[in-house]
């Protein structure tokens, strides 16, 4: 309890998931006989409240991002000098200031935005579970076990801009080897494009919320994600209004024939 409310005191999500992760080994360990049955430390102690944190980003936001991303594989980002430093006037002139960023980093972008999958899906990609005649993935191990995605034009058109120099789709230092992570290329990236706090996991949430904003359906919306429980998906609901406005615009526009109003496709625009 004590460990749990000194990390909380800090990050609260993370005292949860240490509780969680120690309720799961005291369990394991009665399994196999190193601790008594029913002994569980961890066992009774109140999670600390998380506010739920999904960011979607908007049409704004999203070309924002693309103008960044074409910029960060092309001219490269600009990147600042404290002029006041004494190092400063060893520094390259200022149109030289400018950090190219790798075209299979940008692609990895891509990818997480174009597929909603999560970052280690991406980064572990390997070409022998891309299909690209039936357009899909076939990932061996992921979050969720064994999964199929199925791979939308524009990720299917990423991929194929990709060479392919080793076992994994996004390569390492070593072609053999996956890349680690995307935090400082992603880091430069979003500041570029005003995105501050932004996060990779945040493009997923963004994949879903357009799906759910088009009206696909949550079903349809699991299914792309790899949900496996309908609860998992439920966060978008509140997006999918698409069904909703339907019937609102059914129900209404025979109310207002009633009282004599134009319905709402005969109402002019401007």
């Amino acid at each position: 309890m004590q460990l749990h409310r000194k990390i909380g005191s800090r990050t609260p999500a993370a005292a949860n998931r240490v509780l969680i992760l120690l309720s799961g080994l005291f369990s394991w360990a009665a399994k196999i006989g190193e601790i008594p049955e029913g002994f569980a430390p961890a066992k009774g102690i109140t999670k600390f409240r998380e506010e739920a944190r999904e960011r979607y980003l908007s049409a704004e936001e999203l070309a924002r991002l693309g103008d960044a991303l074409r910029e960060a594989e092309t001219v490269g980002i600009p990147w600042e000098v404290d002029e006041a430093r004494p190092t400063a006037k060893h520094a390259p002139k200022l149109e030289n200031r400018r950090a190219k960023i790798s075209p299979s980093v940008t692609a990895a972008v891509r990818l997480l935005l174009f597929t909603g999958c999560r970052l280690r899906e991406i980064l572990h990609l390997q070409w022998s579970e891309v299909d690209f005649e039936r357009g899909m993935l076939f990932l061996a191990d992921s979050k969720t076990g064994r999964k199929p995605i199925v791979l939308s034009s524009a990720a299917l058109s990423v991929l194929k801009t990709l060479p392919r120099a080793g076992r994994y789709v996004i390569p390492g230092i070593s072609p053999f080897r996956p890349r680690h992570d995307l935090q400082r290329p992603w880091a430069a990236i979003t500041k570029r494009a005003r995105l501050e706090g932004v996060r990779l996991h945040d493009l997923r949430h963004s994949f879903a919320a357009v799906g759910a904003g088009s009206g696909l359906g949550l079903p349809i919306i699991g299914k792309l994600l790899g949900h496996r429980n309908v609860e998992t998906t439920a966060r978008y609901a509140h997006l999918d209004a698409s069904p909703l406005r339907r019937a609102a615009n059914l129900v209404a526009d025979q109310l207002a024939s009633a009282v004599g109003q134009m319905p709402a496709q005969e109402v002019e625009t401007g």
